[in-house]
């Protein structure tokens, strides 16, 4: 996928975006982290083009990553005083920081999932 005349999104964007959602982030979320971690400062226009996402998704799928602290946002105006200003984002953390958030929720899950096996097995042993 291009911005302009950049390749935004490769085979390590595509292979983000896989994976994440191999970990049930969502599709929109999972493609906004890919476009910035393979970009730098973007434009919600940027990753639009590079993604084929929609702007209303773009700016849906901004809001977690914005609560999470993971991203910056400005709003830079255009040269006219008409229409929107152009909405810039760029991630703040280290995508290493990312991936440990998601690892642990990972971790919590699986830890979860054994605990109700292993009652499970104590009801049936008892039953």
């Amino acid at each position: 996928m291009k911005t302009g005349d950049i390749d935004l999104l490769d085979g390590k964007g595509y292979e983000i975006i896989e994976l994440l959602q191999g970990l049930e982030v969502p599709r929109t979320e999972a493609i906004s982290i890919a476009c910035l971690v393979c970009g730098d400062e973007l434009t919600s226009q940027n990753i639009e083009q590079a993604s084929g996402l929609r702007q209303p998704e773009v700016s849906i799928a901004m809001r977690p990553l914005r609560e999470r602290g993971w991203i910056n946002e400005r709003n830079e105006k255009k040269n006219t005083d008409k229409g929107r200003p152009v909405k810039y984002y760029k991630l703040v953390v280290p995508f290493e920081e990312i991936v440990k958030t998601f690892e642990s929720k990972a971790l919590k899950k699986n830890l979860e999932m054994v605990d109700a096996l292993e009652q499970l097995k104590g009801l049936s042993n008892n039953g």
